[in-house]
């Protein structure tokens, strides 16, 4: 028996391998159809069949390219370009006919989503799809199959492809993330052996930190679709919405020993914003999935898992905007072949997949052409009908740029932004003209609209695939009406640009910079840079009737080393860069402390290192670096857990530890920094990373332990109850003393925070110890169990303790969530400029 179960898998060894190492397009392409042997054949170009090899992101950009020089169905576009430089593609594959009318198409399909659509004759109109390709970069089969893709539609003959591409436009990105796709084709194919080895315990099934599933700073591209913070999402974004495509797919991978997925998902994980017929035509949809999995024999499922609930995602930002969204999940081999519980899966089984559901996309599309035409029109009519007569306003006096950021993310989502007329005051809150805007309601993306803008605490279901909050007024703390009169909305706004202050007038005294504003960090990081003077006021004081809030920086003019005049000039640069006025003072006489107070204290240049490496989220570490990098000009040393040990600390003033369980740092490297901050350095950490500091005996605190009664429980519920203990992503209200360093710069005392942990701080009995403290009422938007909100309630997220002449901060939270948490990103700041003075 077991010679013969040798035997039996030794075939299928031999079986696979050779689909990895004898390929032919036949085992890939449809059966009975003829191709143009004009057209290249990616073997031609790559020097090896789809499937031998991982194809890299520069090859795949080439043979994109020649097909469209090749074929009259295509056409290619630059969208631009990723932070390493790779281009982001769009190729339009239509018929030669459909080419020579493309604007023409264009305009009437968008027509569909504006006022007086119901004249328009959907029985003409060609369908849009949108398909996308390994969004995560790791998740290689989609873009793989994307060779395949073009390649058949570029080259395939006969009555059926040219009546498919008469009727479908097609919009295809070859690859959603370019710098992953490359990093994770060069892991896979530098560790692939001549004999393919299935072991999953190969290295080429293991790859290094981070690996290749996020872009160049570490995010999940998958998640920025509703931010769109990064120029790819920002990209694609611009295609969707001038296109309103009916369909879009997004082609991703999973856990090895799975099938195939294909949507709907979870049906009561629905955003109950999505209409009912969204998820009945996803189902019809999916009717092709299965006819054409069926065909090709490979196993699939549907409905059992995933969700369509955070409009971020590929597969759900459509279901706000008019289209149907599919998500794709393929069995990865992660390499070239692999051993799993269904037994041998190979990457050119996984490429056919990818690529078989590819194709049925585009057959559902034309044959329910007709049908998802006319909801796209539905959806943008009843979408108006719906619609308030009031607006939305938000602002903040004393930091417009934070309000000018949301604006211009509401503006790549095309949604019209106006400029008050007036200043308003409503519910305490004033809004001024000049840093404020109105974005009405009665506008086409209203649905889109109150998706960012809702707050929501009661769900159908508590199990979450992502977050269940993103509530952008909150995320940027910003003052917020959902009920402003439309008559407040003034100008049109065409584009957004940040504050740009007057030319600094020189001051022979001194100059403040309130610290309020949202690049005051970038400011005063440029300022110390120069080795230039600056102070840090621990308390507010007016001048010339202007009140100045605790942490106003000042620069003092006397003994710099640039003379007056070279200041001035300097730090009129300084203001134009970071969008920030500097008020020149002539003297230090103030109502409250003056400028000469011992209540000013120095603030020091920082040399920051950010640990990063096995046993470090690189989500977290991404986030922070994105920050200091991208949005404050900050240089920082990005630190590798494996080199640790040989690594010198004097050099660094500060040392971030993103999340992390402790894999990678060994109780010498505890020992280490222990010292390091002993001798007057700060030790940052946040959400798992608090843990393990204080294990290595850091910082002390005591954390709030919950039960889990799981009574009247089955062994079926099991898995969904304990989910339910999960906080995936909610906003909660804390309360601030903004006497406290780590609140300078915020002008409320409530601030809104988000959190995806469980670890629950106790309150210290010292009450000026706890600056930052959870309300008693804490849930602002989100899903919390019972049994963890009582938890929550009046526990504290950051916690400061001296060690030594140094210093420890932890947050329990992430206050630079996936880059569009603008409101809490000062915490982080202030933990790295102020921590000497708390």
């Amino acid at each position: 028996m077991k010679n013969a179960t040798l035997l039996v898998f030794l075939l299928s060894l031999s079986f696979l391998t050779a689909q990895v190492t004898d390929l032919n397009l036949d085992y890939y392409l449809p059966k009975n159809v003829s191709y143009n042997p004009e057209i290249p054949k990616p073997q031609e170009l790559l020097g090896y069949m789809p499937g031998e090899w991982h194809v890299s992101h520069d090859q795949l950009i080439s043979y994109m390219e020649r097909l469209a020089e090749a074929s009259p169905r295509i056409s290619i576009d630059l969208r631009g370009s990723t932070f390493e430089g790779r281009p982001l593609l769009l190729l339009t594959i239509t018929s030669p006919q459909n080419h020579q009318n493309l604007e023409n198409i264009r305009e009437k399909h968008a027509a569909l989503t504006e006022d007086g659509s119901a004249n328009l004759d959907t029985a003409t109109m060609p369908i849009v799809v949108y398909q996308g390709m390994s969004i995560h970069g790791n998740e290689a089969s989609g873009s793989n199959a994307g060779l395949l893709a073009v390649y058949y539609l570029a080259a395939a003959e006969g009555p059926e492809i040219e009546s498919l591409l008469n009727d479908v436009v097609i919009l295809f990105d070859p690859s959603f993330n370019p710098d992953g796709l490359q990093r994770f084709s060069y892991w896979a194919n530098t560790n692939k052996n001549q004999t393919v080895t299935a072991d999953p315990q190969d290295r080429e099934y293991d790859e290094i930190w981070p690996g290749g599933r996020t872009n160049h700073y570490w995010f999940d591209l998958n998640r920025d679709w509703l931010p769109a913070e990064l120029p790819e999402s920002q990209a694609r974004i611009e295609t969707f919405h001038q296109w309103h495509p009916n369909i879009l797919t997004d082609h991703h991978e999973m856990g090895s020993s799975s099938s195939f997925f294909f949507q709907p998902g979870i049906p009561s994980r629905t955003h109950p914003l999505t209409p009912a017929l969204n998820q009945e035509l996803t189902a019809e949809i999916g009717t092709y999935h299965a006819k054409a999995f069926d065909n090709i024999g490979s196993l699939y499922y549907t409905e059992e898992d995933y969700d369509d609930f955070y409009y971020g995602k590929g597969s759900t930002f459509p279901d706000i905007n008019g289209s149907i969204g599919i998500l794709f999940e393929q069995a990865s081999s992660r390499g070239h072949l692999q051993e799993t519980e269904n037994g041998l899966l190979s990457f050119p089984f996984t490429i056919r997949n990818q690529f078989t559901a590819f194709l049925s996309t585009l057959e559902a599309a034309k044959a329910m052409r007709t049908k998802l035409l006319n909801y796209q029109r539905d959806f943008y009519a009843n979408s108006r009908a719906e619609r308030g007569k009031d607006a939305y306003i938000f602002g903040n006096t004393n930091d417009p740029a934070r309000a000018a950021h949301l604006a211009k993310l509401l503006k790549r989502h095309h949604i019209e932004v106006y400029k008050p007329t007036r200043d308003y005051e409503t519910d305490g809150k004033n809004f001024g003209t000049n840093s404020s805007y109105v974005v009405p309601k009665t506008q086409k993306h209203s649905r889109l609209l109150k998706a960012m803008f809702e707050t929501r605490t009661t769900f159908e279901d508590s199990l979450f695939y992502d977050i269940s909050a993103w509530s952008f007024p909150l995320a940027f703390n910003l003052d917020f009406s959902d009920a402003a009169p439309a008559g407040l909305a003034g100008e049109n706004l065409d584009s957004i640009t940040l504050p740009q202050p007057l030319t600094l007038r020189q001051s022979n005294y001194a100059y403040l910079i309130p610290w309020g504003n949202y690049y005051a960090p970038k400011a005063l990081n440029t300022i110390l840079n120069e080795d230039i003077r600056v102070k840090m006021a621990m308390q507010p004081f007016t001048l010339n009737g202007k009140t100045y809030d605790y942490g106003t920086l000042m620069i003092p003019v006397q003994n710099q080393k640039l003379d007056a005049e070279a200041l001035q000039s300097f730090l009129d640069g300084v203001a134009k860069d970071a969008h920030l006025t500097i008020d020149p003072v002539a003297t230090g006489s103030t109502q409250g402390i003056d400028l000469g107070s011992r209540q000013f204290e120095s603030v020091k240049k920082q040399h920051i290192a950010l640990l990063v490496g096995e046993g470090i989220s690189s989500y977290d570490a991404g986030e922070i670096w994105h920050l200091l990098d991208t949005r404050f000009d900050i240089s920082i040393t990005k630190l590798d857990t494996r080199n640790f040990s040989r690594s010198g600390l004097d050099r660094y003033t500060t040392i971030i530890m993103p999340s992390t369980w402790g894999r990678g740092l060994t109780d010498e490297d505890a020992e280490k920094l222990k010292t390091w901050v002993q001798q007057g350095g700060t030790l940052i950490g946040s959400k798992n990373a608090a843990r393990w500091i204080k294990r290595n005996g850091l910082v002390d605190f005591k954390e709030v332990e919950t039960e889990n009664p799981a009574t009247n429980i089955s062994f079926e519920q099991r898995g969904d109850f304990n989910g339910a203990q999960v906080i995936g992503g909610a906003i909660f209200k804390a309360k601030l003393d903004r006497s406290h360093p780590i609140a300078f710069g915020y002008d409320r005392d409530e601030i809104n925070l988000f959190r995806d942990t469980t670890l629950f701080i106790e309150a210290d009995e010292t009450s000026y110890k706890n600056p930052v403290l959870y309300t008693e009422e804490p849930l602002a938007s989100g899903y919390i169990s019972d049994i963890n909100l009582e938890a929550l309630k009046g526990t504290r997220p950051f916690v400061h303790q001296s060690l030594g002449r140094g210093d420890v901060l932890v947050f329990t939270d992430n206050t630079n969530f996936r880059a569009f948490w603008y409101g809490t990103s000062k915490l982080l700041m202030n933990g790295i400029f102020f921590a000497g003075a708390m």
